[in-house]
């Protein structure tokens, strides 16, 4: 029997690539390897989750044991990595282990970027990544730091995860500040008028938002009853818990230590194969190169899903290119329905605004041509999704 194809990752991306290999190669040896329970569950449901009143148990929707039998394969649940042998194709476990490969494919995702705050209690800040964040999070919401239920939360960053989870936590009757260095909300997806809009729809419910200013230390209150956190611009400001959503880094630490080409993620072509033969990565870690272009780096679920396919096809004997057409991001805002399609980093163009009823519909056109180039929609003009995507010119073509 030929060796397995290892994936290393339990998360959206690995385990689609596993269903989309198994639709094509029923046969081949397959083991996913996770370094928790290795259940799963839809990570982009964990900014959405407190409005649906689901729990971190409720929130996985298949365990370890029926994916193992779903997909034919081998799923080992709380196997930490130590290190991995490109030379030998060999994948070594903590535990003294060691599994040869076929093929690997790296699926590690990116872990919270990490400001360095200051202050008694910079150690009781959370970020929520995955589902045992979330649970840390929620008994946090429920017992705060006086053992009474959470009435104010920080949140650090007004990014797509920042404005997420300020609108569940509205749901949940608590009101969040949003604390960002930046000008706006959403300044990478949104032209200004877009980022006036959300923030306005959400300041109508309760939320706050301050820019131009980051948290420099997190204190506990003189009364033990609450935190205090010392902003930048010599402020204070008291809350009850402090959420960190400023972003995230891909998990290169194993691919580099294994000498694979890293750059902001693993560097991998437009067949997914990084630097080494028979290694493959996807999803968050993932940094695509092709057509000349700088390695895209796109942290969403419809790019995990167009690597899914290609990479099960390549492993199945079919060497295929992944493409990214023209793939709209829904922010999960209920209270401000916005779908963006950015334009490409460094596209030459402008936005151009117009009010809809009940809305905002933006188009981002080259300059000269008039090309639409990107868009963003708003309250119902998330309606023109679909009409508008068709007209983007594809991000990354085979």
């Amino acid at each position: 029997m030929s060796h397995p194809v290892v994936i290393i990752g339990s998360g959206l991306a690995g385990y689609n690539v596993a269903r989309e290999l198994r639709k094509l190669d029923a046969a081949v040896p397959l083991v996913v390897v996770s370094r928790d329970h290795a259940g799963f569950y839809s990570k982009p449901m964990l900014s959405n989750a407190l409005a649906g009143k689901k729990t971190a148990a409720t929130l996985v929707m298949k365990t370890a044991d029926k994916m193992a039998a779903e997909l034919n394969a081998q799923v080992l649940a709380h196997a930490a990595v130590a290190r991995m042998d490109t030379a030998t194709q060999t994948v070594h476990l903590s535990n003294g282990d060691t599994l040869r490969y076929r093929d690997l494919v790296l699926a590690l995702g990116a872990d919270p970027i990490r400001l360095p705050l200051e202050g008694n209690a910079a150690d009781t800040v959370l970020s929520v990544n995955d589902l045992d964040d979330f649970a840390r999070f929620a008994e946090a919401l429920d017992t705060g730091a006086n053992g009474q239920p959470v009435q104010r939360v920080a949140i650090l960053g007004g990014g797509l995860i920042g404005c997420e989870f300020a609108n569940d936590l509205l749901a949940r009757g608590i009101a969040p500040t949003v604390l960002d260095l930046a000008d706006r909300a959403l300044g990478r997806l949104l032209p200004p008028e877009g980022s006036a809009y959300l923030q306005g729809k959400l300041e109508a419910l309760g939320a706050q938002f301050r820019f131009g200013v980051a948290a420099n230390a997190v204190n506990r209150s003189a009364s033990g009853s609450g935190l205090v956190v010392t902003l930048s611009d010599g402020s204070e400001l008291e809350t009850d818990l402090v959420l960190s959503a400023i972003g995230l880094k891909p998990r290169t630490a194993l691919a580099a230590k294994a000498g694979l080409k890293v750059n902001r993620g693993v560097v991998v072509d437009q067949t997914l194969q990084t630097s080494a033969p028979h290694v493959f990565a996807v999803g968050d870690l993932a940094e695509v190169a092709g057509l000349n272009l700088p390695g895209l780096n796109l942290p969403f679920v419809m790019p995990i899903m167009q690597q899914a396919r290609a990479l099960a096809a390549t492993l199945a004997g079919t060497p295929t290119k992944v493409a990214y057409p023209a793939m709209p991001v829904v922010v999960k805002t209920p209270a401000c329905p916005t779908v963006v399609c950015p334009p490409a980093s460094g596209a030459a163009g402008q936005w151009l605004v117009t009010e809809v009823d009940e809305g905002l519909e933006a188009r981002f056109v080259a300059e000269g041509s008039g090309q639409l180039l990107g868009f963003a929609l708003q309250g119902k003009a998330t309606s023109q999704r679909q009409a508008l995507a068709g007209q983007v010119p594809a991000t990354l073509s085979a």
